[in-house]
C-alpha cells in the first residue's frame, strides 16, 4: 500500500509545527555523566567491555554449536533484530494458541457427547495441552531462530535498560535469560574452554527477581537476593529444605570472586501479560558479597548482595514498579487537556486531546470526525457475496466458506478479544450476509475501538496518538477511515496529506519497508491480480481513502521507520481487493503511553510535487534506524 500520509508531514490544523523546516533538528537525549568509580568497579566494567569486544568478533563457542539469528544480515540494527525475533516468537505463540483453542473445542464436544450417551465406551478423556509459549520456544530452538543462543556476560545488544518482556519465554527467545523457570541463568562447564578459559565455571549471567522467595530484599539500587532451591513450589514462597551451594548458587558465588556483573530483571504482577507477570530489565549489577544463613522458615539459604553499576540510565522507583508513566484516572488529571472527546461522542470510549507544546494550546481542528468509511457518490461497492452458513459463531474452518479463502483456517485467535496470528496478503472476514453473529472470531476487526486512546501534540510531528492501555501483538487498533474516492477524482495539486491509496497488490509484493506477505491465500478476484499489462494496478491504485476533511483517530497516527503497527487489507462485505478495508494492527506488544506508528511505505524520490519536481520531506520519527527522509 502507498500512503500519501497522515500527520507526520504537516499538520493542516496548526501551522506552528512544520516538518519541512531544515532548521528544526531531531531531539537527542543527553547522556548521563559518569562519576569517578572505585578501583574494583572499574575492573568490573573493564572486563565487561573486553567481553563485549570479544563478542563482536568471529563467534566460536566452546562445545556449543553456533546457530540462530546471530547470523542475520549485519545491516540490521541490534534493536531491529530483537524486535523481529520477538515478532517471530509472537507469531509462533499465537499459532499454538490457535491449536490449543481447537483442541479445547474438540475436548468440550467430546465431553458433551459422553454426557449424552448413557453407556458410552469411547476414548478416554484427555486434558487440553497448555503452554503455547513453551511450544513456540521449542519451534524456535528447532529452527535455530533464537537470537543469541550462546550465553554471554554483560548487556545484550539491542536490549536497553527499561526493556519490557511480557513473559519469561520472550527472554529465552532473544537469549537474554535462557531458562523459562529458573531464576538464575549461568554458564556451565561447556563454556570453560576457548575465550572463557580464564574463568571458573559455573558463572552467573542473569537473574530474575520476582518475589519467589520470602527472604529476598529489594531496595532498587541494592538487592539481597536469595539463592535457588529449597522453596515451596505451591506458591506460598516458603522454604521447606536447605539450599545447596551448587548450580546457580555456585555460579553467583563465582561471580563475586571473579568480579563479573549480572543482568538483573524484575518481575511484577500484570494483568496484561498472559503469564500474569511482566519483566523489566534494570541493568547490570555487581555481586559484591555472599553468605549462608538460616532463613525465615528456619532452613539454610544462600544470600547475595548485589549493587547496581554506576553510569547506567537512571533507575527510579516508578521504573522498579514497572510503570512507564501514570495513566490519568479522571478528566481532571489529564495534563494539557484541550478537548475532552475529539469524537463528539461517536465512539464508545472518549478520545481526549492534549497539547503541552503550543502557546496558547490549541485543539485539533479542520476536520469532521467520522466512525466509518463514507463512500463518494461515483463509487459503487460490489454486491453479491453470499457468505458462510455458520450459525452463532464460526468454529470449523473446514466447513466455513469464509475460512476457505484464508487457506482453510481462521486468521485470528480468540485470546485477548481476537488477535491476528500473522500479517497476510488479504484477510477475509465474515460479512453482513454470513450466518454467524457479531461474536464470531472472524469478525475481529469489525468491532470498533476497544482501547483508550489519546491524541497529543508533539514538537516536531504535529499531532500523534498513544494508548492508555496495553495492546497485545496482533490486536486490531483501528481502521483508516475517511471518504472513499476514485484516485483520479482527488486533486493531486492540493496540499492534502491524509490520502491513503488502497493498494493490496503493492502490499503483497512487499513494498519498501513492509514485510513480504505469504500469499498463501485464495483470492476470489484472481483476474485482477494476473494482468501484467495493467500498469495502473502497479503505479496508481484506482481507489483511495481521503481523511483530510472527514476521518477518525487513524489520521493522527504518525510514520516511523521502526513502527509498532502494520497495515493489513481486510475484506468482509465484498471480495474486491481494490476496495479493501485498511486496518492497522499491533506488530508488537505495545505498553501504555507509547506512541503508535506505522510505516507510510514511501520509496525515496517517488513523490512529485505540483511543480513536477521530486518532493523531499525529512523524517522526525526518532527511531534508531531512522532513514532521515520520509520522501
Amino acid at each position: 500500500m502507498v500512503v500519501q500520509s497522515p500527520e507526520e508531514m504537516v499538520s493542516v490544523d496548526v501551522a506552528s509545527a512544520n516538518p519541512h523546516s531544515d532548521e528544526k533538528k531531531r531531539r537527542v537525549s543527553s547522556r548521563l555523566q559518569v562519576k569517578q568509580k572505585p578501583q574494583k568497579e572499574l575492573l568490573v566494567r573493564q572486563r565487561v567491555e573486553l567481553l563485549d569486544e570479544i563478542e563482536q568478533g568471529p563467534r566460536k563457542k566452546p562445545n556449543v554449536a553456533d546457530s540462530g539469528s546471530e547470523d542475520l544480515p549485519k545491516d540490521k540494527s541490534d534493536r531491529v533484530k530483537v524486535k523481529e525475533t520477538l515478532r517471530l516468537f509472537n507469531k509462533h505463540y499465537l499459532h499454538f494458541v490457535q491449536e490449543e483453542e481447537k483442541r479445547a473445542l474438540k475436548f468440550e464436544a467430546l465431553k458433551k457427547a459422553k454426557r449424552g450417551a448413557k453407556k458410552s465406551k469411547g476414548p478416554p478423556e484427555t486434558k487440553v495441552a497448555k503452554r503455547p509459549d513453551l511450544k513456540a520456544l521449542t519451534k524456535m530452538q528447532d529452527g535455530k531462530e533464537i537470537l543469541f543462543p550462546s550465553k554471554r556476560f554483560g548487556s545484550i545488544p539491542g536490549i536497553d535498560v527499561g526493556h519490557q518482556f511480557y513473559s519469561r519465554a520472550e527472554m529465552v527467545a532473544v537469549g537474554f535469560h535462557s531458562h523459562w523457570l529458573s531464576g538464575i541463568d549461568y554458564m556451565g562447564q561447556s563454556y570453560s574452554k576457548g575465550k572463557y578459559s580464564s574463568y571458573t565455571m559455573p558463572l552467573a549471567v542473569a537473574i530474575v527477581i520476582s518475589g519467589m522467595y520470602e527472604d529476598d530484599l529489594d531496595n532498587a539500587e541494592e538487592v539481597v537476593y536469595t539463592g535457588q532451591g529449597g522453596h515451596n513450589l505451591t506458591g506460598d514462597k516458603r522454604q521447606c529444605r536447605d539450599q545447596k551451594l551448587e548450580r546457580g548458587n555456585l555460579a553467583l558465588k563465582n561471580s563475586v570472586e571473579q568480579n563479573v556483573p549480572v543482568r538483573v530483571v524484575r518481575g511484577h504482577d500484570c494483568k496484561s501479560s498472559y503469564c500474569g507477570k511482566i519483566y523489566t530489565y534494570d541493568g547490570l549489577y555487581e555481586v559484591v558479597k555472599y553468605w549462608a544463613e538460616k532463613g525465615i522458615s528456619g532452613f539454610t539459604v544462600f544470600k547475595y548482595r548485589l549493587k547496581r553499576l554506576e553510569g547506567q540510565p537512571l533507575l527510579t522507583t516508578t521504573q522498579v514498579q514497572f510503570i512507564n508513566g501514570r495513566v490519568p484516572q479522571s478528566i481532571s488529571e489529564i495534563r494539557g487537556l484541550v478537548c475532552e472527546d475529539i469524537t463528539g461522542g461517536l465512539e464508545d470510549i472518549p478520545i481526549p486531546a492534549t497539547n503541552l507544546v503550543d502557546d496558547p494550546p490549541v485543539a485539533p481542528t479542520g476536520y469532521t470526525y467520522c466512525k466509518s468509511v463514507q463512500v463518494a457518490k461515483d463509487v459503487k461497492l460490489p454486491t453479491g457475496v453470499t457468505g458462510c452458513t455458520c450459525k452463532g459463531s464460526c468454529v470449523d474452518s473446514n466447513t466455513c466458506e469464509c475460512a476457505k479463502f484464508n487457506g482453510s483456517d481462521f486468521p485470528y485467535v480468540h485470546r485477548d478479544g481476537g488477535r491476528l496470528i500473522e500479517a497476510k496478503d488479504v484477510v477475509f472476514e465474515c460479512g453482513p450476509k454470513c450466518g454467524c453473529g457479531p461474536s464470531c472470531v472472524n469478525r475481529t476487526s469489525q468491532r470498533g475501538l476497544k482501547y483508550r486512546f489519546e491524541v497529543f501534540r508533539t514538537p516536531m510531528k504535529g499531532w500523534a496518538v498513544r494508548s492508555w492501555d496495553f495492546i497485545p501483538a496482533g490486536a486490531p487498533v483501528c481502521e483508516y477511515v475517511g471518504i472513499l474516492h476514485r484516485t483520479e477524482d482527488v486533486d493531486s495539486a492540493s496540499e492534502n496529506y491524509y490520502i491513503f491509496d488502497i493498494d493490496c497488490l503493492q502490499t503483497m509484493k512487499g513494498l519498501d519497508g513492509r514485510e513480504r506477505r505469504s500469499q498463501a491465500v485464495c483470492i476470489p478476484t484472481v483476474d485482477s491480480l494476473e494482468r501484467p499489462d495493467d500498469q495502473r494496478s502497479d503505479n496508481v491504485p484506482e481507489y483511495c481513502i481521503d481523511a483530510g476533511s472527514n476521518g477518525n483517530i487513524a489520521r493522527f497516527i504518525n510514520h516511523s521507520c521502526e513502527p509498532n503497527l502494520f497495515v493489513q487489507c481486510v475484506l468482509s462485505s465484498h471480495h474486491d481487493i481494490k476496495l479493501a478495508r485498511v486496518m492497522l494492527f499491533a506488530a508488537d506488544n505495545i505498553p501504555p503511553l507509547q506512541e503508535l506508528t506505522y510505516d507510510y511505505g514511501y520509496a525515496l524520490d517517488s513523490v512529485l510535487g505540483p511543480d513536477g519536481k521530486v518532493k523531499k520531506m525529512y523524517c522526525h520519527c526518532g527511531a534508531v534506524g531512522c532513514k532521515k527522509r520520509l520522501l
